[in-house]
């Protein structure tokens, strides 16, 4: 599994990348760069044969923020 992070020091922001067995490959990155590399590598839900974040985990729901949505009620069922 690929594990993408940003890094940020007093005068840098870096794009870590970790891969299971290699040594962190760690560079010099802007705002954009780093987020073209997330929307590169990053999955949004689960595909077969490729291991992310979606893969051991059932897909869940997201509650809204306590207030948000509390005049609705909640759908039957």
């Amino acid at each position: 599994m690929i594990l993408i992070r940003r890094q940020i020091d007093r005068d840098r922001a870096y794009t870590a990348i970790f891969l299971p067995g290699e040594p962190p490959r760690v560079f010099p990155t802007s705002d954009y760069e780093h987020a073209r590399i997330l929307q590169i590598y990053k999955q949004d839900r689960p595909h077969p044969g490729i291991e992310n974040d979606f893969s051991d985990d059932p897909p869940r729901r997201v509650s809204p923020p306590s207030g948000v949505g509390a005049a609705t009620p909640p759908p039957a069922g």
